[in-house]
């Protein structure tokens, strides 16, 4: 039963059912090595860019930049333009520190620059030695003691650096899907968002009144504030963007001031795609109130314009200002999706002291853990997140990905994805994982047996579980049994072309038997197959910047993991 796992492949086929991402799916097929290029020849045409900002994220012109390389004592300095902007070019690959100095302020990261070529950016945040930029930050008349953490945060997040540098450990299995948890990690909300069509929208105001009365009240006062705005608001909370947003907008022209209406406008464009609008209206109301809702949403928003940086300062000013649950998930959240994984736990972990009975910040937390490879306390988070709501799958689900992924068998789970199954006996997903976490612990006949039943309950629960045929199909190989192999192999393939994985199979199983043409084909397809989602993988990993973080106990020139 030793081949009869392949982790990196498994449950592909639960992207189709609610709640599962489908990137997971695309990460979890196919190997990408972090290292390709590794053996490359330096390059000498690499580019060190970036921008320079002061605690408030405003560009700082004529700041000294100096980039070290860490191996030899050679340092290159500039200074930033009138936007803050500076350049380094002909940089060959290697490790280096990139500093930003004027007067009193200060910052300094380590760089990796990648033996592959290209461009390189780094954003660098001047802030005062031991401090961070939200830390220098002014006011705007909120109480100094406004944040209480349950252990203060001990980092600061001071750049960003493309996805080359990206950390990772054991396999890349294990990799893949502490990539596929932190997006999981990240789409998860409360139940109230989960049940509306616009974040935040539970922010958003109320009004009574039907939409033919509104529509009157309209008619009867085309130029009036309130009837614009309560009609908008109708329609924002029936989920009619388009026809709330030119409501709304009069309703701002006529009272520019009115901050409740310009915050519904804000969710309107939010909702409707358009960020850089939904982003100004923000940062304006901010100007004029040190909010933690909207410190949060305009983390949201810059998140989606392509500015992590920003956006996880937000999260971390949204927590400092009202450390609630929702703040700390959504920060920690923030950290976990930009690869800053030991930042993660620590936050998670804060959050789950002051919300221990959070399920999704246990499960988060879980996430995150996993991602450090402590495996074991992954496992026994999740249990724990469980638990506190048996009913809920995203915990088993999540427990089944690391199971697969992880070196070993992980306390706790077993009995846990047990239980999954008897509370939702006809949940395709609890018998596909029930079935992979017995083959993992067992080998004893009877346990395959086991899952041998639940496999095949799975796929007549759900006849598209390519997945699940492709598991009965190595059961049936490992017994000998060719014609039945070849049967759940041809039905993974007819169900998910793209499972890879059976292709691959059914190539060996046609080489046994004596039909190399046949197995030629299909060790073809597989392999193209294997070729397009890694280019997927890497396309995927480019859009993800990471986040440089230095710890406040270290000096700035050192990072944390």
């Amino acid at each position: 039963m030793g081949n009869a796992l392949r982790p990196s492949h498994a449950i592909r086929d639960l992207w189709r059912l609610p709640g599962i991402s489908r990137l997971f799916f695309i990460l979890m097929v196919t190997g990408l090595a972090l290292a390709k290029g590794a053996g490359a020849q330096p390059s000498s045409s690499d580019i060190v860019q970036g921008q320079v900002l002061d605690s408030a994220k405003k560009p700082v012109a004529d700041v000294i930049v100096r980039l070290r390389q860490q191996s030899a004592a050679a340092t290159t300095e500039t200074h930033t333009d009138a936007l803050g902007n500076f350049a380094f070019s002909g940089i060959k690959a290697g490790a280096y520190v990139i500093s930003a100095e004027k007067s009193s302020l200060r910052a300094a990261i380590p760089v990796v620059v990648s033996a592959t070529g290209g461009e390189l950016r780094i954003d660098l945040v001047l802030a005062a030695s031991g401090t961070s930029p939200s830390e220098n930050a002014g006011s705007s008349g909120a109480p100094t003691d406004a944040m209480e953490f349950a252990d203060k945060p001990n980092f600061t997040v001071a750049g960003v650096t493309d996805w080359t540098a990206v950390g990772g450990h054991g396999s890349d299995a294990s990799l893949r899907t502490s990539e596929a948890l932190a997006r999981e990690t990240s789409a998860l909300k409360s139940k109230s968002l989960e049940n509306s069509s616009s974040p935040h929208l539970e922010s958003a105001s109320k009004v009574d009144g039907s939409e033919s009365e509104l529509r009157a009240a309209l008619v009867a006062a085309p130029a009036g504030f309130e009837a614009n705005r309560k009609l908008g608001i109708f329609y924002l909370h029936a989920g009619r963007y388009q026809e709330s947003i030119p409501l709304l907008e009069a309703a701002y022209k006529i009272d520019p001031s009115n901050r409740e209406n310009e915050y519904d406008l804000a969710l309107a464009y939010n909702a409707t795609g358009d960020y850089s609008r939904a982003r100004g209206h923000v940062r304006a109301l901010l100007a004029k109130a040190d909010r933690s809702d909207l410190h949060r949403l305009a983390g949201e928003l810059d998140e989606k314009l392509g500015d992590p940086l920003s956006a996880v300062h937000e999260q971390e000013q949204a927590a400092r200002l009202d450390p609630s649950e929702q703040n700390y998930f959504e920060w920690g959240s923030e950290l976990l999706l930009h690869r800053a994984m030991w930042q993660a736990v620590e936050v998670f972990g804060n959050g789950a002291k002051a919300y221990p009975k959070s399920p999704r910040m246990l499960a988060a937390l879980g996430a995150a853990l996993f991602a450090t490879a402590r495996y074991e306390e992954a496992s026994l988070r999740l249990c724990e997140a469980s638990d506190l709501n048996p009913a809920d799958p995203e915990p088993y689900i999540f427990m089944g990905k690391i199971e697969m992924a992880s070196p070993t068998p992980l306390p706790c789970i077993g009995q846990r994805l047990a239980n999954f199954v008897q509370q939702q006996p006809d949940n395709p997903i609890a018998n596909y994982l029930d079935a992979m976490a017995l083959l993992r612990r067992e080998q004893a006949g009877d346990q395959q047996s086991s899952a041998e039943t639940m496999l095949k309950k799975a796929v007549a629960l759900d006849p598209k579980c390519g997945e699940a045929y492709l598991q009965l199909g190595i059961l049936a190989f490992s017994r000998h049994d060719i014609e039945q192999a070849i049967d759940r192999y041809r039905r993974a393939i007819e169900v998910n072309p793209e499972l890879g994985e059976a292709h691959y199979r059914l190539g060996v199983v046609y080489d046994r038997i004596g039909k190399p043409a046949e197995a030629k084909q299909e060790f073809q397809i597989h392999d193209e197959i294997e070729r397009v989602q890694a280019a997927a993988i890497e396309r995927e990993r480019r859009d993800v910047k990471q986040f440089l973080v230095v710890s406040q106990s270290q000096p700035a020139s050192s990072a944390s993991h």
